[in-house]
Order: C-alpha cells, then sequence, then structure tokens
C-alpha cells in the first residue's frame, strides 16, 4: 500500500488547496477550510516561500485555524527547514492556527521513505496554541522531549521511524493528549526501535487524557501487541489501533490474554495475518460487548515460500 490521495480533511475542516492565482474574493472564508499550501511539484515550479508569502498577503491569516503543508522544494533531498522557518516567521500572523501537518506528500511526489524530515518540536515551540499536529516521514525526523500544554493529538506516519524519536515522544509531557498516532515502520527503511522505548507511553504517566492510541504499521506487532496486553495505558483508551502491521496469531493471542478489552468503542487490527480461529475468537470476545472490531485483511501482502511459510510485511514502507 502506498499513500497515494492528499488529506482531504484537518481539524474537522476541508482541506482547500491554495493555487495561483487565488484572489481574494474567491477563498472561502480563512476560518472555515484548513488551507493546503504546497511547492516544488513537478507541475508546479513556485517555491513554497513564495507561495506561502502569496498566502499571507492574500488571505487574512489571522482567521486561518488549520494549515497542511504540501511537497517543498526537494524533499526527496533536504528537511523543510525553510518551511519552519517561514512558519515561525509569520506565527504573530497566526494566532488562530491550531492544526498543522507538515508533509501532505503523496508516492507519486516523493516516497513516504524518502521524505527528508528536520527537527520539527520548533513549531510546537513556536504555537503553543496548536491543538493537532502531524508530521509524514522519518528520514532525518528529530523530536526532542518537550512540553506543550495544549496539544491534543499527535500524528507521526512513516515508513520507519528512528528509536531516538519514539523516546522523544514518549518522554515528553502532553498533559492535554488525547490522540496519539505512530507508525513504527520496518527497519528496511530506518526503524530501529524496540518496545521497551514504548514504555512511558504504555504506562500513560505523562498522557492523564489519552484516549486513542495508535502504534501501527510496525514489523515488531506481535511484541508491541504483547506490551499492550499489560498495559496501564489500556484502562483508559477507547480506541486501540495496532494495524497496519505484521500482527500475527502470537500477538494477538497475547493481547486477548491479557487485560479486558471489552471497555473499547473500536478496536482496529486492520493489515493483519491472523489465522481465521483467532479472528473469529477476537469477534466472540469483543463484538458481544459492544467493541467495534476490524479484522480487514484484504491488503496484507501475503508472500509465501514452497515450503509455507508467510513473509509479513507493513503496510506502508517504501
Amino acid at each position: 500500500m502506498t499513500i497515494g490521495g492528499h488529506l482531504e480533511e484537518l481539524y474537522g475542516l476541508p482541506v482547500f488547496p491554495f493555487t495561483e492565482g487565488t484572489g481574494p474574493a474567491t477563498p472561502p472564508e480563512p476560518g472555515s477550510v484548513a488551507w493546503r499550501l504546497a511547492g516544488g511539484t513537478y507541475d508546479d515550479d513556485t517555491g513554497w516561500a513564495e507561495g506561502f508569502a502569496r498566502f499571507c498577503a492574500e488571505v487574512d491569516t489571522t482567521r486561518v485555524r488549520a494549515l497542511v503543508v504540501g511537497m517543498w522544494d526537494d524533499a526527496y533531498d533536504s528537511g523543510p527547514t525553510d518551511v519552519i522557518e517561514a512558519l515561525l516567521a509569520a506565527r504573530d500572523r497566526l494566532p488562530a492556527l491550531r492544526s498543522l501537518f507538515l508533509g501532505d506528500i503523496v508516492f507519486e511526489e516523493c516516497e513516504i521513505s524518502w521524505i527528508h524530515q528536520t527537527d520539527v518540536t520548533g513549531l510546537l515551540a513556536g504555537f503553543p496554541a496548536l491543538e493537532e499536529f502531524g508530521v509524514r516521514g522519518g528520514q532525518g525526523l528529530v523530536f526532542p522531549a518537550l512540553r506543550h500544554d495544549r496539544l491534543r493529538k499527535l500524528v507521526v506516519e512513516t515508513g520507519g521511524l528512528p528509536a531516538e524519536v519514539v523516546r522523544g515522544v514518549a518522554a515528553s509531557e502532553l498533559p492535554a493528549l488525547e490522540h496519539l498516532d505512530l507508525w513504527l515502520g520496518t527497519s528496511w527503511y530506518g526503524a530501529d526501535s524496540e518496545v521497551t522505548d514504548l514504555e512511558p507511553i504504555l504506562s500513560g504517566a505523562r498522557l492523564p487524557r489519552l484516549r486513542h492510541l495508535a502504534l501501527r504499521n510496525s514489523e515488531i506487532q506481535d511484541e508491541v501487541a504483547a506490551a499492550v496486553a499489560s498495559a496501564p495505558v489500556v484502562a483508559r483508551l477507547e480506541v486501540l489501533d495496532l494495524s497496519m502491521g505484521t500482527l500475527g496469531d502470537e500477538g494477538a493471542t497475547a493481547l486477548l490474554g491479557g487485560q479486558p478489552l471489552t471497555h473499547l468503542k473500536r478496536l482496529d487490527l486492520h493489515h493483519n495475518y491472523l489465522s481465521e480461529p483467532l479472528r473469529q475468537r477476537i469477534r466472540d470476545t469483543l463484538e458481544p460487548a459492544g467493541v467495534e472490531v476490524d479484522l480487514d485483511e484484504d491488503d496484507a501482502d501475503r508472500d509465501e515460500d514452497e515450503d509455507g511459510t508467510v513473509h509479513r510485511f507493513v503496510a506502508v514502507g517504501e
């Protein structure tokens, strides 16, 4: 599976692309959409900074609530340092900004494993009122531990998430965080974290308001599931997402053998390598309690050797 479509919604708002020629009479109300800004694509050689400057000139940015950063100049060669600097330089002009996604780039523009990132935490420090933050691409991504009192949702999408980033997120003080979504990825593309790196997240000590936890797209999904089975944070969750990875019977058995999951509203295990008896056991255990269970396996790549060995793959790698 690849990422073939741009974001259509952010912060509950429809995404609206800001493009050349958009005049002040044609855009929607500034706060009614999530504005998408991109540059340096194959069919548009306008630089990102140039497009952002025009955006600031044409749109009342004091009312903008959500921004989507698409392709920047040479995203496959360098990180978005200029993008971050431009956003921080304009922060006084963006007092209403509450949601920001950095790297809404599809595979036709740049594969997820090729997207170069950088230290993105300056954006969180520079926008203390931000409630949602997302970033795509793990190459060069840096996320040292920080404190942010308003952030409610954090999403990190990668084909391979560096362990230092996992540790940085896990060590961060995020008292308002309700939704955490980490795509751990595969070692082929830089993933080198271990389950022990997730322990501060699984304890829930720094995340008192967490209700939605996604630890997905992982080649160590069985180990993650086994750790989640006894994780204190699970008792307060409404949604648990272990999808998109290499989950097999071993991990699912450990998950079912741990603490009860019947309090969940939703358990997402789509893209899995489970046997039918295990799938049925999950349904029989959770669905009568009202838990919505997603066990869709249709997009799981099943490479099977002549001896019956099945090679498992994460949903999004390259």
